[in-house]
């Protein structure tokens, strides 16, 4: 198993490094980020640590000078990457806190699989567009929550009509059957729906993942009901990890596996007679017209056609 990596300095240090090469001060680098110089300089002698020797230059007496050392312009081109990606992440993060609502505030309700695949860049885009701030309600039924008053906006992943609820396409996901190259379905002409439905699957627990567009779609097709997981995994990492050595086939959305699947490290299986895309529908209330941040969150989501 993958342990954590011992040789990168943490976010902050980075992102000091990072001002510094930008505003060619380390004191104003600091005060920027929040801290004193003291505790700027302490970060710093920790990513030198790290880092293997000094990424800034020493000025007279030994002190270090707001000059990057090549080892220090390095790691600020090598950390842009992730500073970028934490800054992201910050923002998705924000969406789970549960604080009081303003009027720049919209309740989204969705359930994992949605928040997984589409929250993420359309939260990015809201902060880097109109801004406006976005509560994350976590429910299995989002239509529900939209047709009680409980969140403005609602997406689904379950198809069907949608009673009293205006709806929009705002994404779909291929879904793949996927096994190691060594599994005796990689050199197959495939799978039919019977075959998948009765073979113990690697999946997520039961409403997560892909497993319940699976389900819906293996029921369409009159395939029954599938058999019980071989083995359940709480993250798609995890569970493309374990098809990746061997453990079994696993349903996964291609988007999850195209890097595996480039690799070679996982062999997508033909699923005869199936179509496994899934389909995610933004919802909100008949009859009403959604405004500020609800309307600016549809317009993203939709790519414009919310008006």
């Amino acid at each position: 198993m993958a342990t954590a990596p011992a040789r990168v300095p943490d976010l902050t240090a980075l992102a000091l490094l990072r001002d510094i090469a930008c505003t060619g001060s380390m004191s104003a680098a600091a005060e920027g980020l929040g801290l004193t110089v003291q505790a700027a300089s302490a970060r710093i002698r920790a990513a030198e640590q790290q880092a293997g020797g000094p990424v800034l230059e020493r000025a007279r007496r030994g002190r270090r000078s707001s000059r990057l050392t090549t080892r220090g312009v390095l790691l600020v081109e090598w950390a842009g990457p992730l500073l970028a990606a934490a800054a992201d992440l910050d923002v998705a993060v924000a969406a789970l806190r549960d604080e009081p609502a303003g009027e720049d505030t919209v309740v989204l309700a969705a359930n994992p699989v949605v928040a997984e695949c589409l929250l993420q860049a359309w939260l990015v885009e809201l902060r880097d567009g109109p801004g406006g701030r976005v509560v994350l309600r976590d429910t299995p039924d989002p239509a529900a929550a939209v047709r009680s008053g409980d969140a403005a906006v609602g997406v689904v992943s379950t198809p069907g009509p949608l009673e009293d609820l205006h709806a929009a396409t705002v994404g779909s996901d291929p879904l793949v059957l996927v096994v190691a190259p060594g599994h005796p379905w990689a050199g197959s002409e495939g799978v039919d729906a019977a075959q998948l439905a009765g073979t113990p699957l690697l999946t997520r627990p039961p409403g997560a993942g892909a497993r319940p567009a699976l389900e819906a779609v293996l029921d369409a097709a009159g395939a029954g009901e599938p058999v019980p997981p071989r083995r359940e995994y709480a993250a798609d990492a995890a569970l493309r990890a374990a098809v990746r050595a061997g453990e079994g086939p696993a349903v996964l959305g291609r988007a999850v596996v195209g890097a595996d699947v480039a690799a070679g490290s996982l062999v997508v299986v033909d699923v005869r007679g199936l179509d496994l895309t899934r389909e995610f529908r933004a919802v909100w209330r008949e009859g009403t017209s959604p405004r500020g941040t609800a309307r600016d969150l549809l317009r993203i989501a939709t790519g414009g056609r919310i008006r």
